[in-house]
């Protein structure tokens, strides 16, 4: 058994290179203390573009490899003949791999469960045949065997937890569950709401949703709840931000010319930078969440924190996130997303109501919280031990 007052950690994120998990990394290693929980030296393995989001601390080591810029293929080969190697020449006693999946023979290691997708065959069929549809197949196979072999397993929701083990069936390790944390920047308590009265075709109830376009997260659905809003002379003015898979794209954009032909009514910003977001989130009204398919949902979060009125998908880990703070319906039905927001934007009190439960429930997400526990989990799987019931 190590000492616990001079391990050395390897964190593996060769194969995080935007989004969730960039965030993820960044934000706990920010909030972590590792020489608390006995580890004095940390040694993280990413791409360039990642280390460079990652501040400098006087216990952090960062390594590269022009290879981490290659393909999956290319990184999963580095990951099964010099990953282990390389943390037995830095002397590492646990090695954590944030991404997930892992083919080193290095022992023991702790595993990060964060795609919720390749868990999902009803949410994967939407790919159709595809390359994402194979590549989702294939992380099925090595996110499961991975999970099943490792020493300590990281869930972020409870709702994970159990999607993930009705596939993989039982793993042999430590479990677990540890949410995300919310950047401070985002805490804006909530605001007056606006009654209905106070707003015009020139001056419109603002709604935002943030996510991806992508198969799974329906925006179409909600643009043409919209379009069914306002035929009944309801001002509203829905805002789409985020990066976009372009057959969802595709899909989206013929939606927008049936529905709302000259922009009066929806507006697609595209991608915006992470650090800009919570100023998007200020100027609306009520938030929009319509995915059928999340493990740790940061936007919702994000919203949350926000101080914004929810209007939520029913689905996957969103009611154990929002509680009973938000407006839910089923992502798929566009007269139920209609309602939904209906019932928020003709109750200014509602609004009020659920804005102060879900801003308050946000503050229980930190990445000092998470910092805490997962370093306190990963100091725990190094010293050994019986595997125990999930942690939450």
């Amino acid at each position: 058994m190590p000492s616990l007052s001079r391990m050395r950690l390897c964190i593996d994120a060769s194969n995080v290179k935007a989004g969730g998990g960039v965030t993820h990394l960044t934000e706990l290693l920010r909030a972590a203390d590792p020489p608390t929980f006995g580890f004095e030296t940390v040694f993280l393995w990413a791409p360039e573009s990642t280390l460079q989001q990652v501040e400098d601390r006087p216990w952090l080591v960062k390594r590269w490899l022009p290879l981490m810029e290659r393909n999956y293929l290319v990184r999963a080969w580095w990951q099964f003949r010099q990953l282990g190697a390389a943390a037995q020449a830095d002397r590492c006693d646990l090695l954590f791999v944030v991404g997930g999946s892992f083919a080193t023979p290095f022992r023991p290691v702790v595993a990060v469960s964060r795609n919720m997708l390749p868990f999902d065959f009803a949410e994967m069929r939407r790919f159709g045949l595809s390359k994402q549809m194979l590549r989702l197949l294939l992380l099925r196979a090595t996110l499961s065997r991975s999970l099943r072999a490792a020493d300590g397993v990281v869930f972020l929701t409870r709702y994970a937890h159990d999607a993930v083990l009705k596939v993989t069936g039982r793993i042999k390790g430590k479990v677990a569950i540890i949410p995300h944390g919310i950047d401070a920047r985002f805490a804006k308590p909530p605001r007056a709401s606006r009654p209905l009265a106070d707003c015009s075709d020139i001056d419109p109830l603002r709604l935002l949703y943030v996510s991806t376009i992508d198969v799974y997260k329906h925006q179409w659905c909600v643009v043409e709840a919209v379009a069914q809003l306002r035929s009944q002379g309801i001002p509203l003015f829905l805002e789409l931000i985020g990066p976009a898979y372009r057959p969802a794209l595709r899909r989206l954009q013929s939606t927008l010319r049936r529905f709302d032909p000259h922009g009066r009514a929806v507006r697609y910003l595209g991608s915006l930078p992470y650090g800009e977001l919570h100023a998007s989130y200020a100027r609306a009204d009520i938030a929009v969440f319509a995915s059928s398919c999340e493990n740790m949902p940061n936007i919702l979060l994000e919203a949350m924190a926000s101080g914004l009125p929810i209007a939520c998908s029913n689905r996957g880990p969103m009611p154990e996130v929002l509680g009973g703070n938000g407006v839910y319906f089923d992502p798929e039905d566009v007269a139920g997303i209609a309602r939904a927001l209906l019932e928020l934007i003709r109750s200014p009190r509602l609004r009020a109501r659920l804005a102060s439960g879900s801003y308050d429930r946000a503050l229980q997400y930190s990445w000092e919280r998470c910092a805490t526990e997962t370093f306190a989990f990963l100091a725990q799987t190094t010293a050994g031990g019986a595997p125990g019931t999930p942690r939450s």
